[in-house]
């Protein structure tokens, strides 16, 4: 995975305090690769921004604590357990704490990554 290019602000989330702002305009695509941009990191959890390109993924993996993910543009498959779900841009998905998932790229996809430790 490709760390983001850091934002022109020191902080990006100090810049994105107090004004909305368009969630997939914060991270492009790059050719065969994922990248991603922690948005907030706090003790209860992390916000984090990925972008997938088409055919790239995230293996079968688990976590201790339950994740949302939100489509923000593009589509996923993201398997639970072994079983596949499809999400679309504007739906989201939670994965729950100590279930296996992977996620792969149908064609790009954003994704915006809650997660919340227990």
């Amino acid at each position: 995975m490709i760390p983001a290019p850091a934002a022109p602000e020191k902080n990006i989330k100090s810049a994105m305090d107090n004004k909305a702002f368009d969630l997939a305009s914060l991270l492009e695509y790059q050719d065969n690769s994922v990248v991603s941009r922690e948005i907030i990191r706090k003790d209860a959890g992390t916000v984090t921004l990925f972008a997938f390109d088409k055919d790239q993924g995230l293996s079968e993996h688990t976590a201790p604590y339950d994740a949302l993910v939100y489509i923000a543009d593009g589509s996923a498959e993201i398997k639970i357990s072994g079983k596949p779900h499809i999400v679309k841009k504007g739906q989201m998905l939670v994965m729950p704490a100590h279930k296996s998932h992977a996620l792969k790229a149908i064609r790009r996809f954003k994704m915006l990554l809650i997660m919340i430790r227990k």
